[in-house]
């Protein structure tokens, strides 16, 4: 019986959304085993939201600097007596570090020659590129013994990666509302323009700064523009081409807020990004633009989640940088976009049943 487990979490935002299905699974099939995941700090905050998991250990290189570091670490986790180690992240500093750790069952896919440190080397599933990543991390499940079914959309297997913040979590976000003074009672709208993996996934600004300006006019929307601090000259360009004023928070949340902000919008736009599976995962109601890559493999997980995708013929490319003009995302027009987003807003008055207004702290 494995009585202590260890689950050595993905590095990026979207990564680590699309796993909470598999720590999902793995508390149900091991109800009364002490789960730990070891993340990065920039991430952390997804796990503790989730209430999955019984403790999270932070790797942050700035405490575990170097060699020795990785040393440090090791002693650390050895002193937990862990019984499995469930590496989610695929590089061979997670094996190393399972493996100094004496941890005696050591699970993860066979990947960056690290097979000969772990105790069940996975190889990788021939159909990875077809299907949702999240079936990829749900069937180390399966080869480590904690389940005996294989996970698949032919299975009927509906991967949940919803995530429930509670009072306490959406805490910073509301007094941050309250600062910027945003109105209860008029909607709000985030867009998020960036995305971390390169510009091949990213709409044009000039794009997303029309959509905003006709939710502002027909809605009355306040709108926030998202995105990491190497993101501000993209808000600023959105910014600028705006008839109205947004509200640009690019490099000014911690990830708790963020989270925190996305729960209280009314409606969420962006490109396939770390911010699309937060939105995803807190049922936001959400338009997610895929230009580069597969909504197939990367897709948000909610039935609240809206994608606009044109494949074209160079589609899905998974590169970085656009060799030519961007014509997966050239075909995305602005009206497509304020159509759709029109509809939800519509959809929710029509059901009486809008989203969550954002509540002041204490209230």
């Amino acid at each position: 019986m494995m009585d202590s487990i260890l689950v050595r979490a993905p590095n990026w935002i979207g990564d680590a959304i699309i796993s909470l299905p598999a720590l999902k699974e793995l508390r149900r099939l091991s109800p009364g085993a002490r789960l730990s995941v070891l993340a990065k700090p920039w991430v952390a905050d997804i796990y503790h939201a989730g209430g999955l998991a019984d403790e999270v250990i932070l790797f942050d290189r700035s405490l575990f600097p170097g060699l020795a570091g990785i040393a440090r670490l090791a002693r650390h986790l050895r002193a937990h007596s862990f019984s499995c180690a469930l590496l989610l992240q695929n590089a061979f500093e997670a094996a190393v570090i399972a493996r100094l750790a004496a941890i005696p069952v050591r699970v993860g896919y066979n990947t960056g020659y690290r097979g000969f440190l772990l105790t069940c080397a996975v190889p990788l599933p021939r159909h990875a590129g077809a299907i949702h990543q999240s079936f990829y991390y749900l069937n180390l499940l399966t080869a480590a013994g904690f389940s005996p079914m294989t996970y698949s959309p032919e299975s009927g297997y509906q991967p949940d990666a919803s995530l429930q913040l509670s009072e306490e979590q959406r805490l910073p976000a509301a007094r941050l509302l309250q600062s910027l003074g945003i109105s209860a009672a008029r909607p709000l709208v985030g867009i998020n323009p960036g995305a971390a993996y390169g510009p091949a996934k990213r709409w044009f600004p000039e794009r997303y700064a029309a959509v905003a300006d006709h939710l502002a006019s027909r809605w009355s929307a306040q709108v926030l523009v998202f995105g990491s601090a190497g993101e501000l000259e993209i808000a600023w360009q959105i910014e600028r081409a705006m008839r109205q004023r947004p509200i640009v928070l690019a490099g000014r949340t911690t990830l708790l807020e963020l989270m925190g902000l996305i729960q209280h919008c009314d409606l969420f736009v962006t490109n396939d990004s770390g911010p699309m599976h937060l939105a995803a995962a807190l049922r936001r109601p959400l338009i997610a633009l895929f230009g580069s890559t597969d909504e197939r493999l990367t897709g948000p997980m909610s039935c609240s989640a809206h994608v606009i995708h044109k494949p074209v013929e160079c589609t899905p490319c998974f590169r970085r940088t656009c060799p030519i003009d961007l014509r997966c995302f050239g075909q995305i027009s602005v009206g497509e976009v304020c159509e759709l987003a029109d509809r939800i807003f519509q959809s929710q008055a029509l059901s009486g049943s809008p989203s969550e207004n954002w509540r002041q702290p204490g209230s």
